[in-house]
């Protein structure tokens, strides 16, 4: 990949980072606003396979075809172009494989309740998804075997790739074993490699470490920490989250007092960026969190260091010893 790809990923990526929001929350969700009852049969063709060791099993569920036919009705009668069609014909035949018993939902509130706009750009994104529907299956079919052979789960994991024309559309975890990508024109090769793993491991600490106990500031940001940490292991020559490896005394003075609070909003502050700290800084700071403790534990393996307590790895990582 030359210089010029090189900024251009790290730079979408980082626009999709900042919309990463289900990455921050680790509350189970009330079950969505809208209260249909979904169909369950899925009318597109669904890619199926299975690790060869741990015989979890996958899904790749493309929407492209019920795109298609959502944009043709529009065509034909544009008055139809309401949330109710959609929900219809996009949500409703996907929704048992993508979100039901999702337990992060309300991060899939925008995908459910807004019908999609400036539909000339989506026809061309999805038929351009259709065109390159095996290559995306490839490149999500390597990241989960990729994944699968440093954090293994039993649980079944659901791929769910939805067209987009907005140029922020990120990718994100509905829940354990419900990965949704909502795939623009952006989208390159390593996007989708980098992203699947990240939201891979989001699903099984998900599926295995979440419990009901409110979240502090430390606990979100490590909780972010250890998925950039799995990406970079997976992909270790990968552009993927930037990591600013200095240790900043003064933006860490404007968040140190925050660590112990139950602070959803100063959470996602921190780790989106703004308010005078960089962009994407909590997700920075979590990796090196995590990297501290790991530089004193080297032999452990994504399995083990992923269960560990936040406690543990702040404490045992000598983590404050970089502020002192």
């Amino acid at each position: 990949m030359n210089n010029y790809h090189k900024t251009n990923a790290t730079f979408i990526f980082i626009r999709i980072l900042l919309l990463l929001t289900s990455c921050t929350t680790t509350e189970k969700s009330e079950e969505p606003l809208h209260k249909k009852e979904y169909k369950t049969d899925i009318t597109e063709t669904i890619d199926t396979f299975e690790h060869p060791q741990t015989n979890q099993k996958y899904k790749i569920v493309h929407t492209s075809q019920l795109f298609e036919r959502y944009l043709d009705k529009v065509k034909e009668n544009p008055s139809e172009a309401t949330l109710e069609l959609y929900q219809e014909e996009i949500i409703q035949p996907v929704y048992k494989e993508c979100f039901e018993n999702g337990e992060y939902l309300h991060m899939a509130e925008a995908l459910f309740n807004s019908h999609p706009d400036n539909l000339a750009e989506l026809e061309i994104i999805n038929e351009k998804l259709e065109l390159r529907k095996n290559e995306v299956n490839e490149l999500i079919q390597e990241s989960l075997l990729k994944s699968a052979e440093l954090l293994p789960s039993q649980k079944d994991v659901a791929i769910c790739v939805f067209p987009s024309s907005n140029l922020d559309s990120y990718m994100f975890a509905a829940g354990a074993g419900k990965i949704i990508i909502t795939y623009n024109k952006n989208f390159m090769n390593d996007i989708i490699r980098v992203g699947v793993a990240h939201e891979y491991h989001h699903s099984v600490w998900t599926e295995k470490h979440l419990s009901n106990e409110p979240m502090t500031v430390l606990d979100t940001l490590i909780f972010e920490g250890k998925a950039v940490m799995f990406e970079k292991t997976v992909y270790p020559n990968l552009d993927s989250t930037p990591v600013d490896s200095a240790y900043n005394k003064e933006l860490w003075s404007k968040i140190e007092p925050d660590l112990n609070k139950y602070d959803l909003d100063r959470s996602l502050e921190i780790i989106v960026g703004g308010n005078d700290l960089p962009w994407s800084y909590g997700y920075s700071e979590g990796y090196k969190m995590v990297k501290s403790y790991l530089d004193v534990n080297p032999n452990l393996t994504p399995e083990e260091w992923t269960a560990l307590s936040s406690k543990e790895i702040i404490e045992k990582g000598k983590y404050f010893d970089h502020y002192k």
